[in-house]
């Protein structure tokens, strides 16, 4: 039965609605995260049809997709039969299977969105969106330009209406094409509720009009929504909120009327409609081909799982440990320090690796010695009081001469384009034959001086600095030591160097480039957290402290800090100076294991790239990976976390010796130093969101680019430096491009925990917005018993044991010849 729309609450509507519209902050704070946010409180299939019925969403793969991976295997037979009968039964096997595999689809039905408003074109004529759409994003840009603009917003110190209300006052011209109208704007204030009684008339159909109206254009009303909710995500902050953008648009749909018809020579919506649009929450009803669908996704991703727990299942048990460890090694739990470790470990047996989120469990804001802003260096959920300030810099950071503010004026401008100007056209010609690392690189490496001193400590004289407090205090500092090392079971055994790596990336030419740093940094470099925490674990006073609550380390110990570049697969050290001498030999050491390592890793990753041969050696190989990182023509300089499919909470014990294709994010874990699961319980709240996030964002963008996604990022034009769109016109572009996506296969994280399943079923029933992720199944869920090995999977609240169907784990002497021969993903291997 279809139900008509209550009645109209301005303030409930506007707080509805930007609860669907796209979460993307602006581009400098790019955060992974759930696209379909707005449905997360519903079961995971039923969010998704309710999506896609509601606003034309494609949200999984296709049909003939589907049969395509079947066709080639990736989809097991057997598993597929397994997921017909758990939900059509054994009778409906043979019926379901050839439907499967042969049915045509059903007839497609049009989303519910867009459905009344699309009366304009039928009932008037009038195309609404192609009049009132180019003016209405060239002012939001203007307004919210963060410097690509030669001139200045002229009234940028007011909000939105109240801005455009003054030019409007002050102007010759005018945004509007109709006296009416523009005295209706400057009369104002205008509410929502009167103009669109005018515009549609009948209340009922209020909200419905809005949600298509900016639905219309959800990159744009995203974005206002994002930035009215956090100013501070704009360093030149604007205050503008998705009611002054109604209000505005309203205002530019009735100028568009009234210059088309005249005012008062056209009636609102409401009146002409013949045939009422269905309610847009309306109940969704699965169809058949929904019922198809969920099928082969189950089917699609438990071919995958079942290989990876039976690997597991195969490879878990007691592995040889040295008797004195080499060195230690913290790195992110970043799937692309996956590979990385494996080499790592590979060229020194001897030494262990650990993984953690990267900003290692130090929170605070960071002040650039010459910065005018302040970087926030945490989760993006995390409010850091603290500020970690870099001072005594060594070297100033490169400036292009070319690149000057004197270039916006007429006459410097003309010189300067007659000279610099052709010396600027040589360079960029060269380097399209040549690239090279120019001052215009955005490189992780250059977010900090390597020389620097980090104002880690707070002093008696330190204070207070924008509201924050300047370095930590000792207590503070011991307590995230603690919570660090204890949390990834690191209480013991300490190796003569401990590195604690942190991770960025390089690219040119690239505006997601937030996207490829660290997300547990706020998509920034993890190099000044991996020194602060070294900064803290070197500090005497904070390990006499930790002695006490007994975690000794040697004072024979170093902790040191690192940055991996992902992209250029190089890799820096900080404060090397400080060791002693005979850590320094060692360490002199251990830079030959890291930088082996790191040609072996960009070999294996050179796979994916068609342009490099990937049966050159390692050493040769490496070089080409630095040269594309700063090719302006590559548009993908790396291939970030595509082919995520996996978090692994547990020990090393778990992983070590597998090969598993740089899919899984590694966090460390030791249930016998947290039988209680309080430790745990801080990770899970920390990886569902995280890591689920990407995983979703990664899912979405790969089944629908175009509407969750942000399309082919070559035709990108950078607004504003704060989004992209298509062209200099067209809505700004939510999601990942397809050169991030392309190679990702879209199956939702699979997160296997190595604890007793009680413990950890009452550790995710603590957080209720944790619990949802798995209850509603957008993370899957299974616990490795670490005693009995026996797999329980969670589902319907509770869980359950679970024995994979079938499957032997393959073994493999060397990946090489693999690594040679292959694009596609690999399936595991126990490596020998």
């Amino acid at each position: 039965m279809t139900t008509r729309p209550a009645p109209f609450d301005e303030d409930e509507v506007l707080h509805e609605l930007k609860h669907y519209l796209p979460a993307q902050a602006p581009l400098k704070d790019f955060i992974h995260h759930n696209t379909l946010h707005a449905f997360q409180h519903l079961p995971f299939y039923k969010a998704i049809q309710r999506a896609s019925a509601l606003f034309g969403y494609k949200v999984s793969l296709s049909l003939s997709e589907y049969r395509a991976a079947y066709a080639a295997g990736q989809i097991k037979e057997t598993i597929l039969e397994q997921k017909i009968r758990e939900r059509k039964g054994e009778k409906a096997l043979a019926d379901w299977k050839d439907r499967l595999l042969h049915a045509p689809p059903d007839a497609t039905t049009l989303p519910r969105i867009g459905q009344l408003r699309a009366n304009w074109k039928r009932q008037y004529r009038i195309d609404l969106d192609s009049l009132v759409h180019p003016v209405l994003f060239r002012v939001l840009c203007s307004y919210l330009d963060q410097g690509i603009s030669i001139w200045s917003f002229p009234v940028a110190d007011q909000r939105f209406l109240s801005a455009l209300r003054e030019m409007e006052k002050n102007s010759f011209s005018s945004f509007f094409r109709t006296r009416r109208v523009r005295d209706l704007f400057i009369q104002g204030p205008c509410t929502i509720t009167e103009l669109l009684t005018q515009l549609v008339g009948d209340e009922t159909w209020f909200a419905q009009y809005l949600y298509d109206q900016q639905f219309a254009h959800q990159g744009w009303s995203g974005m206002v929504s994002a930035i009215e909710d956090q100013p501070q995500t704009l360093l030149d902050q604007r205050q503008i909120s998705v009611h002054d953008l109604i209000v505005f648009e309203l205002l530019l749909e009735m100028d568009a009327l009234d210059s088309q018809f005249g005012a008062g020579a056209w009636e609102p919506l409401a009146r002409r409609l013949q045939d009422a649009p269905p309610a847009l929450f309306a109940d969704v009803n699965a169809s058949g081909l929904d019922d198809m669908l969920t099928i082969w996704q189950e089917a699609y991703e438990w071919s995958y799982y079942e290989d990876v727990l039976t690997g597991l299942v195969a490879n878990y048990g007691p592995k040889p440990a040295p008797a004195e460890k080499s060195f230690q090694a913290l790195f992110c739990i970043d799937d692309r320090e996956c590979s990385f470790r494996r080499y790592v470990e590979q060229f020194d047996p001897e030494c262990e690796t650990f993984g953690t989120p990267g900003f290692f469990n130090v929170e605070f804001f960071y002040k650039p010695q010459d910065g005018q802003y302040l970087t926030k260096l945490c989760p993006a959920p995390v409010t850091p009081k603290h500020l970690v300030k870099e001072a005594d810099a060594k070297s100033a950071r490169e400036r292009d001469i070319h690149f000057t503010k004197h270039a916006h004026s007429f006459h410097s401008g003309w010189l300067i384009s007659q000279t610099l100007g052709f010396w600027s056209a040589f360079r960029l010609f060269a380097n399209i034959f040549r690239p090279t690392m120019t001052p215009a690189t955005a490189s992780s490496f250059k977010h900090m001086d390597k020389h620097a001193r980090l104002t880690v400590e707070h002093g008696a004289t330190d204070g207070f600095e924008d509201g924050l407090q300047i370095g930590f205090t000792v207590p503070e500092m011991v307590a995230r030591v603690e919570g660090l090392l204890k949390s990834i079971g690191l209480v013991r055994e300490f190796a003569p160097l401990i590195y604690v790596v942190g991770h960025g990336s390089s690219s040119v030419n690239n505006p997601h480039y937030a996207a490829y740093d660290c997300g547990a940094c706020s998509g920034r470099a993890g190099s000044v957290n991996a020194r602060v925490i070294c900064s803290m674990a070197n500090h005497p006073e904070v390990r006499a402290q930790l002695r006490e609550r007994g975690i000794a380390i040697p004072d024979t110990t170093d902790f040191v800090g690192a940055l991996h570049d992902t992209t250029r697969d190089e890799i820096m050290f900080y404060d090397e100076h400080k060791l002693s001498p005979v850590n320094q030999q060692r360490h002199s050491a251990n830079e030959i294991t890291f930088a082996k390592a790191l040609d072996y890793n960009a070999k294996e990753r050179s796979r994916r790239f068609a342009s490099i041969d990937t049966r050159l050696s390692a050493k040769r190989i490496h070089e080409l990976i630095k040269i594309r990182s700063v090719s302006l023509f590559e548009p993908r300089p790396e291939l970030n976390h595509a082919t995520n499919a996996l978090c692994i909470v547990g020990k090393r014990d778990l992983t070590k010796g597998l090969f598993l294709d740089r899919r899984s994010f590694m966090n460390s874990y030791d249930y016998q130093i947290d039988p209680d699961g309080n430790y745990l319980f801080s990770i899970l709240k920390a990886a569902a969101p995280v890591c689920g996030g990407i995983n979703l964002e990664y899912f979405f963008s790969r089944v629908d680019n175009q509407k969750l996604g942000a399309g082919s990022k070559l035709p990108h034009n950078v607004m504003g430096l704060f989004g992209v769109a298509n062209g200099i016109d067209g809505d700004l572009r939510p999601g990942l491009p397809v050169q991030m996506i392309e190679v990702h296969d879209p199956v939702r994280l699979l997160m296997i925990v190595q604890h007793k399943p009680e413990v950890v079923l009452k550790t995710i029933q603590r957080a209720p917005e944790t619990y949802e992720w798995f209850n509603h199944e957008w993370v899957r869920l299974v616990v490795f018993h670490p005693e009995t090995e026996a797999l329980y999977l969670f589902k319907d609240g509770a869980f359950t044991p679970y024995t994979p169907a079938q499957g032997q784990l393959r073994t493999i002497q060397d990946i090489t010849p693999l690594v040679e021969t292959h694009q596609e993903n690999l399936p595991v291997y126990a490596l020998h």
